[in-house]
């Protein structure tokens, strides 16, 4: 069951990550402006932070379970609208849908994770994250692999097909081979107050910001890697060979004897590293014109998200219950989508007007490390 779960996790991620370097072209393609492009980058993860905080309350009224498959078959008829768009503003509308229909897929997988590593021994809780972490390392390496290849030597639409099709059957899968975790008694309705007290969680919050932040540097890169291969006289294929670096990398401290540092390390020190190894390989991306060099940058992008990724999303687990698992995890998942929607909004702007996204990244993830870094000291006083 574990290994099917991390199944999931890598399919849900792949949604993302394998438009990662044809989002952007693709609307260029269809006419889209610099400012609508970012727009369209930005809308689904958008109406995906919608998506997390409505599907976090349902999660934990219906289940982690029912909550997957019903994520995944609506994704799954979503994505065959892809093909059909004539205009940027009809990619607009389906990456809205697409953005909501997807925002529960996420914190229930993790809700679910975090239900399974309540029954492991405390010395050892840590690596079922780590293992989410692999998994979502897997997606990254896959899927702008599979994005940028297919783009380049077919056609766009049959990507959104074959991740359709994959959306498809996993659902199935879902419905026939996953044990339910958990099913509030609760049938209360919705209700913004019962997320107040997670929202006033320090712990939760810490790791929203680092969420936030981490996204911001996801959506600069969605945005404007694709841009800056394209300036270097690449294709998209080699646009997705770079985003599956950073993933090759965390996923080698993921499964190696390097993820002992999860369990030897508070999870706000490996964050607070990595955001400042994030900020030194956007700069480095924002000043470097070859392949090889862009390659090196792309290797501490990974080494950073392979300390940012599990270090947050375990400090969420330890801070909640089953419970209210599913909230803390919609509630994380909205910041991790207002920071994508933040990162390639901006990144939209400011490559329209004054045409440096990736230092206005680094600089944010400076101020971030810095902030967590002020945080952690008042606690500790």
């Amino acid at each position: 069951m574990n290994l099917f779960l991390y199944y999931v996790v890598i399919v849900a991620f792949l949604d993302t990550f394998v438009q990662l370097p044809i989002i952007t072209p693709y609307a260029r393609e269809l006419g889209a402006s610099f400012a609508l492009t970012g727009a369209i980058v930005a809308v689904y993860s958008l109406t995906n932070m919608i998506g997390n905080v409505f599907g976090g309350h349902w999660i934990d009224r219906y289940g982690r379970k029912k909550m997957l498959y019903s994520g995944m078959l609506a994704v799954f008829a979503i994505l065959l609208l892809y093909p059909l768009a004539q205009n940027g503003w009809q990619l607009f509308s389906i990456r809205f849908i697409h953005g909501l229909a997807g925002g529960v897929l996420i914190p229930a997988a993790f809700a679910y994770i975090g239900d399974q590593s309540d029954k492991r021994k405390e010395k050892t809780a840590a690596k079922p994250m780590a293992y989410a972490g692999a998994s979502i390392g897997l997606a990254a390496i896959i899927g702008p692999a599979i994005g940028g290849i297919m783009a380049a030597r077919s056609k766009i639409d049959y990507v959104f097909i074959f991740i359709s099709f994959l959306f498809f059957l996993t659902a199935i899968l879902i419905i026939n081979f996953m044990e339910e975790s958990f099913v509030s008694t609760d049938r209360g309705k919705f209700n913004f107050k019962d997320f107040l007290p997670l929202l006033k969680n320090p712990l939760i919050m810490q790791a929203s910001l680092a969420a936030f932040s981490l996204m911001v540097s996801n959506g600069t890169l969605a945005f404007a890697l694709p841009l800056k291969v394209e300036a270097m006289g690449l294709n998209t294929e080699s646009t997705g060979i770079l985003l599956s670096t950073f993933g090759i990398v965390a996923l080698i401290v993921f499964l190696t004897p390097l993820n002992q540092i999860y369990d030897r390390f508070k999870p706000i020190q490996l964050i607070i590293t990595g955001f400042v190894f994030i900020s030194i390989s956007l700069l480095f991306l924002s000043n470097v014109n070859t392949f090889a060099t862009s390659f090196i940058a792309m290797t501490f992008y990974g080494l950073g998200f392979s300390f940012i990724f599990p270090s947050m999303n375990q400090i969420v687990k330890e801070a909640s219950t089953q419970v209210n698992r599913g909230k803390a995890y919609g509630i994380f998942y909205a910041f991790f989508s207002l920071g994508a929607v933040t990162g390639s909004t901006l990144s939209g702007i400011v490559a329209e007007y004054i045409g440096y996204p990736f230092v206005f990244g680094a600089v944010i993830m400076f101020i971030t490390a810095g902030s967590l870094m002020r945080i952690a000291q008042i606690k500790e006083v």
